[in-house]
């Protein structure tokens, strides 16, 4: 069997996403008919059916999440060996850190200041909305990021521990759990009329339940400000907080630790100095605005 193509990638990655022709033959720029026949000469050769087909629309199969998954870390590949190569022309460019938008604010700020005074390259930050870093490691758009275990995808990472922290709940100011001092799981776990928002899980999806489903922090923080959901987040991520919420601890709630990660194996003097000036602030207790 020949070697697969990006552009069958490209072609099966848009229809498995989109679960539409029309849209993914829209997206993609090309007429509909020739998009069909790709897809259908992508399973002959590969001898599995990718994609379930009937009147109600079209549905990934078994094989078919296998080839998504592999299809996007195949092109996240691809455009990272184009971004690197580029950027490898122009040593004084910055190194271009990602992370989540309101999140480690206080850490980042300190990180920065760390690597400004060690002479390391300049850093450009690029914000982004949860669980998008991966992406832009993986595509080469960055060079490093922060990022949170156990809730970030890590896989194919070398990363620096830089602090671990505890987690508080994201309430309207005006619910009763807002009073309490501190909160349990099980406190927030069936709150009647407050659910717990439901964010994409690493592959898109999202899990079950009754709260609304999110994908970036000012849907969010307008829902928690209308009474309409809750959310247990790292503490210092309350930077973002709102003058209608109010964050509560989570006394059970699992530990989360920030990290610096990189794509496993690369390393470069600008990323060692960045990376020992990340290990300069080791344990330092990660700030949160008072409540």
């Amino acid at each position: 069997m020949d070697d697969l193509e990006t552009r069958e990638l490209r072609y099966f990655v848009a229809v498995a996403e989109e679960l539409h022709f029309g849209r993914a033959a829209h997206r993609l720029g090309i007429a509909q008919p020739p998009l069909s026949r790709a897809i259908r000469q992508l399973e002959r050769r590969l001898g599995v059916q990718l994609l379930d087909r009937d009147r109600r629309g079209v549905a990934l199969t078994g094989a078919g999440g296998v080839l998504l998954r592999e299809a996007r870390a195949a092109l996240d590949a691809v455009a990272a060996a184009a971004h690197r190569t580029r950027r490898a022309e122009d040593l004084r460019r910055p190194l271009v850190l990602v992370t989540k938008a309101g999140a480690s604010h206080e850490l980042l700020r300190r990180l920065l200041a760390a690597a400004a005074d060690t002479g390391a390259a300049p850093v450009e930050v690029v914000l982004c909305e949860v669980g998008e870093q991966a992406r832009f490691l993986r595509s080469g758009r960055a060079d490093v990021a922060l990022m949170h275990r156990p809730v970030d995808d890590l896989a194919g990472f070398d990363t620096e521990d830089l602090c671990t922290e505890g987690q508080v709940a994201l309430l309207p100011s005006g619910h009763p759990l807002a009073a309490r001092p501190r909160l349990t799981l099980a406190d927030v776990s069936d709150v009647p009329g407050l659910p717990i928002a439901r964010w994409p899980r690493l592959d898109g999806t999202y899990p079950d339940g009754p709260g609304p489903e999110v994908r970036t922090q000012s849907q969010l923080a307008h829902l928690v400000a209308l009474g309409k959901t809750l959310l247990v987040i790292p503490a210092s991520s309350r930077a973002w907080q709102w003058p209608d919420h109010v964050a509560v601890p989570v006394v059970d709630a699992p530990a989360i630790t920030t990290v610096l990660a990189r794509p496993a194996g690369h390393h470069s003097p600008a990323l060692t100095a960045l990376t020992r000036a990340a290990a300069g602030l080791r344990g330092a207790p990660p700030a949160a605005p008072a409540p």
